[in-house]
């Protein structure tokens, strides 16, 4: 793959594939360790392109692959890592009026009480705007967990959330 080609790859999806991995980890280092990963991969294995059609799709699945394989390694299932995944962290821009300020903060933490694999559904889902298909694709999951998995999730933020949207409503 040309430099120019891996450039303009980077410039494409490199922040999406950022945020998808921050909302998925909730660690920025983590996730800044396993996109640098990822480019590396892609840099030494440039045929790992050939043939895909849907490049973002491609880089989520490897992301999340890689996020799963770091997860796996070290064991991070235990309490230290959902501590980690309560944690705020800023997965939105700044808001320019409190009102959507209050509301990113919120949307944030309520993400932040979602499993993981819900977080990633929802996140997948909602900002990448992806099909349930895809993302069962992406994340090796069956179609109906994906589906499951999103209302859910949604089910939660909706729950979690439902106070403030009354509040600013």
């Amino acid at each position: 793959m040309a430099s120019l080609d891996f450039e303009r790859l980077y410039d494409e999806h490199a922040q999406a594939v950022f945020a998808f991995l921050l909302n998925f980890t909730r660690h920025e280092a983590d996730t800044r360790d396993l996109l640098q990963e990822l480019f590396v991969k892609l840099a030494r294995r440039p045929e790992l392109l050939e043939g895909v059609r849907d490049e973002r799709a491609f880089l989520l699945r490897l992301a999340h692959n890689l996020a799963i394989d770091q997860i796996r390694r070290r064991g991070t299932q235990d309490k230290h890592h959902e501590q980690l995944a309560a944690e705020t962290l800023p997965v939105f821009a700044p808001a320019t009026g409190p009102d959507e300020s209050s509301f990113r903060q919120a949307l944030g933490a309520a993400l932040g009480e979602l499993p993981s694999d819900q977080r990633a559904v929802v996140h997948l889902k909602l900002w990448e705007g992806l099909t349930f298909e895809q993302i069962s694709e992406l994340l090796g999951i069956p179609l109906n967990t994906a589906a499951s998995r999103y209302r859910y999730g949604i089910d939660k933020l909706r729950e979690r959330l439902r106070p403030l949207y009354d509040e600013i409503r």
